[in-house]
């Protein structure tokens, strides 16, 4: 027993390590694709240390879903391929331990880790995407931080366009300054400013710019209501000393309400999710009620003009043809509103679909992170005993290899569920329906000892290099 219990902790001391690297060093990755995604919308907007940090610390948590079973799935092969490596795997087998019963402790870790994946899924995830959508929306609508570049308009003030043509860094002086003034949403560019120098500061509470300029004039266009005429006169001031003042606070940073995004399906929780799917079948079955009574009122009438029609071919025959006209075209509009009815109610029911299809993606999204975890580990611990390679060399190829052929049909599957070509329930799980043959394959090939031959780069390298 005691014997049982140091392989116990042996097993676990050398998984909980590789796991957390590998959990860190894929965080880490999938945050620098979000960075080089994102990086137009994040640069010059003057966003804070921590308004920075608060949205990668959500993006992190977002990308838990492809960061964990990674990590799983590398550190499963590069622990197990060590052990088999070194023969410590053989040891253990010829002291009478079976595969399943040296795989036990990290079987047992990897069930609490899957628990601990589908509480964060369910209760975290929800939450890191509201207050991620909700921050990354405020940032994106954010205008460019106050930056006025030589010969350059800018644009960021609301009613306001500056150009400078000179700037001196150190100084602070403004050389050729000229400003377009629209912050009258009525009267357009109808004030211009020019001036020879100037400087600009902000104020304490960074709400107000101070421009003060000297040796300037200021052109005012004259208002001249209903004028027709394409010339307007227009008041010119010269001025040795002006001071301007700025309102600049649509600059600042403002979040927006995460209310507006609260109730979208990625923000749900399982019950929640139950409840809006629940509301769903009772619309949709609201809808096919009314769709069939329709019909069959419509099957009525037209039996009903049919009786009518034949009986009455020598009466709409004695009828003045302006009133025949006034008939057809009444029968006509009724059938275009019918018809007009018919199509909105076709796409009422379409849109609630796949409003409905997307919830329950998102219902079964909530097991699927805990899940992947269980099936890449037993595809990765087996692989590892049959490759008998430790390390971050070959089992990290390998390990890469499968995780994006299990991500790309996951996604495939996703987007065939929301495109109605398979049912939500398949196209979530069809990635981990895939690995499941796998997990089989290996984990016979591990019990029966056997070891994949794999061409052994390294030689094939050296003996290159050599030649």
């Amino acid at each position: 027993m005691l014997n049982q219990k140091k392989i116990s902790k042996v097993l676990l001391r050398a998984f909980i390590g590789p796991f957390i690297v590998t959990f860190m060093v894929s965080l880490f990755v999938f945050e620098l694709q979000f960075i080089w995604l994102y990086i137009d919308d994040l640069m010059g907007k003057g966003l804070s240390f921590w308004i920075i940090l608060q949205l990668l610390l959500f993006v992190s948590a977002r990308i838990v879903n492809m960061a964990l079973p990674l990590a799983i799935l590398m550190s499963s092969i590069m622990t197990i391929g060590a052990l088999s490596e070194h023969n410590e795997l053989t040891a253990m087998k010829s002291a009478g331990l079976s595969l399943g019963r040296i795989f036990r402790p990290l079987i047992v870790f990897i069930a609490g880790l899957a628990l601990v994946a589908f509480f964060f899924a369910n209760n975290i995830w929800p939450i890191a995407n509201l207050k991620y959508r909700t921050l990354l929306f405020s940032i994106v609508q954010q205008k460019p931080a106050l930056s006025l570049t030589e010969g350059q308009f800018y644009d960021g003030i609301d009613g306001i366009s500056i150009r400078v043509m000179k700037k001196n860094t150190e100084s602070g002086e403004l050389q050729d300054i000229l400003i377009y003034d629209h912050r009258d949403p009525g009267r357009g560019n109808r004030t211009v400013i020019r001036a020879e120098k100037g400087n600009m500061q902000q104020t304490d509470d960074k709400r107000w710019l101070i421009l003060q300029m000297q040796n300037g004039v200021t052109y005012d266009e004259m208002d001249e209501k209903r004028s027709r005429h394409p010339k307007h006169p227009a008041l010119a001031s010269h001025f040795d000393q002006m001071t301007l003042r700025i309102d600049i606070s649509s600059l600042f940073f403002s979040k927006d309400d995460e209310e507006v995004f609260k109730n979208a399906f990625e923000m749900m929780t399982i019950n929640q999710l139950d409840h809006a799917l629940v509301g769903f079948d009772a619309e949709l079955d609201s809808m096919d009620h009314h769709w069939k009574i329709n019909n069959e009122k419509k099957l009525r009438l037209t039996d009903d003009f049919k009786n009518v029609s034949s009986s009455s071919v020598s009466l709409q025959s004695q009828m003045p043809l302006t009133i025949q006209g006034k008939t057809i075209q009444s029968a006509i509009d009724a059938t275009r509103r019918d018809m007009v009815q018919i199509q909105k109610i076709k796409i009422e029911k379409e849109d609630l679909l796949k409003f409905a299809n997307r919830h329950k993606i998102e219902w079964h999204r909530k097991f699927f992170l805990a899940i992947s975890c269980i099936v890449l580990f037993f595809v990765g611990a087996p692989l590892g005993a049959i490759l008998r390679k430790g390390g971050l060399g070959l089992p990290s190829v390998i390990a890469l290899l499968l995780f994006i052929v299990f991500e790309m049909l996951t996604i495939a599957g996703e987007k065939m569920a929301k495109a109605f070509i398979i049912e939500p329930w398949l196209g979530m799980w069809i990635s981990t329906l895939v690995m499941v043959p796998i997990c089989i394959l290996v984990m016979y090939s591990a019990n029966q000892e056997k070891s994949w031959n794999l061409p052994d780069f390294k030689s094939w390298f050296k003996k290159k290099s050599k030649a």
